[in-house]
């Protein structure tokens, strides 16, 4: 599904107005009418007496509110509209809604002193909900005044709350809380999501995310050519290939897998059973020498190779040549799952990374190597799969700085190595370098946990071996790498979960997508 930013999404409404010529106040009737089916949902369809606190502010988001407030009071709830800005500051559709609410006697209280929010709260203690329609998309930076207490004691009253669109102090381009912000339970949005509703803190803040239509005809989305995605079951199933009767293993392609040192094994283990498990037709994993015999046990599907290494358990500067043969022979390579940032390997790894010419996976190792050698050739379909800390080494920066703004890291880091970036964690990113991106919306705490990410790597590895796009194979395989950890809860916990078991999860998940 497509994501818009707020420019993009006020683009979208001018456009099916002004070309399709349904009038803005048809757009505001819609978007009230699927809040109240929201609401009506939400109270099993039973909302006759409910008390429901309508706060609304005085553009279109409030408009969308006083439409609501409109088909509740009609429905015989119980229904109280509270004003944030005064009734004549109201222009266009939302000015109409406001002389119809006026005309239908439904109770409007203004919000302009102290004594009026003291009886705000005071109905706030037998309210059954509460709507939050105070800011729309195009709100930036801090609510003040009245409307930023108001908010405050919204969220205090600890009442189920509905946001229309988007939670009041969220920014919708940046997920950002500046100030104070609505939480929400339940957010209804129009058309498309929005990215602030989807990245950290605004998922946090937006509750159960509803999309809704309003009338936005897809033609016009489809012309809009947006660039931000957000990769849903039925997109992901789309883009992987369906296996035929005449399929041999030649047909899913061969990934190798480049990792291993001393007390490491199990890193490179975790990515080449990962590729096998995503449907690569063939896996190679290269170790050090020693590793040889205890990944094979281990793996037995795929094939190993044992080369030179150093006292230390590493690949030493003698295998250079016997990885660049068997990557010769690979559709994808993936290197880093315990490799080490040992010298030794340092120097193996840039004239290896620069002459392979094969689709490529860099991670853990691999990446933090990358960061400490500074600019170097690298294959042309690359894919990197940083975690915060290791996107601060890459980018020179904290790893507390690339929390702060994820977007503008992953962004910076696709540029910068010109490859397919997957910043992960909470609501991974995954961005290109023509500014692509996608946000994706699967996963668990569980999986922050030692091997999960070498389990993402080999995902990726298995489907540019299978011939997807960088980005498709990043955006699909960290979705579905998320919906395995979420399957795997069903026989583990958020707490226990293993790398294993999110390995576990990909066949599962494998047998609901291809029903």
């Amino acid at each position: 599904m497509k994501v818009a930013t707020a420019a993009q999404m006020k683009q979208l409404d001018s456009l099916t107005i002004e070309e399709c010529g349904i009038p803005g106040i048809v757009l505001m009737e819609n978007a009230g009418l699927k809040v109240v089916e929201n609401i009506e949902r939400f109270f099993n369809s039973d909302i006759a007496g409910k008390r429901i606190m309508i706060f609304v502010g005085k553009g279109n988001n409030g408009g969308d509110g006083l439409v609501a407030a409109r088909h509740l009071h009609n429905k015989k709830a119980r229904v109280k509209v509270y004003l944030s800005a005064d009734s004549g500051l109201f222009a266009g559709d939302a000015a109409v809604n406001m002389s119809i609410i006026s005309k239908m006697h439904i109770p409007v209280y203004q919000l302009d002193n102290e004594a009026s929010m003291t009886r705000m709260n005071v109905a706030m203690k037998k309210a059954d909900l509460v709507v939050d329609s105070l800011f729309g998309t195009g709100f930036k930076g801090v609510p003040k005044g009245r409307v930023s207490n108001i908010i405050r004691d919204i969220n205090s009253s600890e009442l189920p709350v509905i946001s229309v669109d988007i939670p009041s102090g969220l920014e919708a381009d940046t997920g950002k809380v500046r100030g104070q912000s609505i939480k929400a339970d339940i957010t209804v949005t129009f058309g498309l999501p929005k990215i602030g509703l989807l990245i950290e803190p605004g998922a946090s803040m937006t509750g159960r995310l509803e999309i809704v239509d309003i009338s936005i005809p897809a033609s016009i989305i489809d012309r809009m050519k947006l660039q931000t995605e957000m990769p849903t079951r039925i997109w992901c199933k789309r883009q992987l290939a369906e296996r035929i009767s005449t399929s041999h293993k030649g047909t899913f392609g061969h990934v190798v897998v480049i990792g291993g040192s001393n007390g490491m094994s199990g890193a490179p283990v975790l990515a080449g059973k990962a590729a096998l498990k995503f449907g690569a037709g063939l896996v190679t994993i290269a170790v050090p020498k020693s590793l040889q015999q205890l990944v094979a046990a281990q793996v037995p599907e795929a094939l190993t190779k044992g080369l030179p290494e150093t006292g230390n358990g590493t690949f030493s500067q003698e295998a250079l040549s016997e990885l660049l043969s068997i990557t010769g022979k690979a559709s994808a390579v993936v290197i880093g799952p315990g490799l080490s940032t040992e010298e030794s390997v340092k120097t193996l790894f840039i004239p290896l990374i620069s002459k392979m010419h094969k689709p490529t996976v860099v991670d853990a190792d691999g990446l933090n190597i990358l960061a400490s050698i500074g600019t170097v050739e690298l294959p042309r379909k690359l894919v990197i799969t940083p975690h915060p800390g290791e996107m601060g080494r890459l980018l020179g920066i904290s790893t507390a700085q690339v929390q702060s703004d994820r977007l503008q890291a992953v962004f910076q880091a696709a540029k910068k190595y010109k490859a397919v970036t997957v910043l992960k964690g909470t609501r991974s990113l995954t961005a290109t370098p023509e500014e692509g991106l996608y946000v994706n919306t699967t996963g668990n705490p569980g999986m922050a946990t030692a091997g999960t990410g070498d389990v993402l790597a080999g995902m990726i590895g298995s489907l540019l071996a299978q011939g997807l796009t960088a980005d498709g194979s990043a955006a699909v395989s960290t979705f579905i790498h998320g919906w395995a950890a979420d399957a795997a809860l069903e026989d583990s916990s958020v707490m226990g979960l293993t790398a294993s078991d999110v390995l576990g999860g990909i066949s599962k998940v494998l047998r609901s997508i291809n029903r």
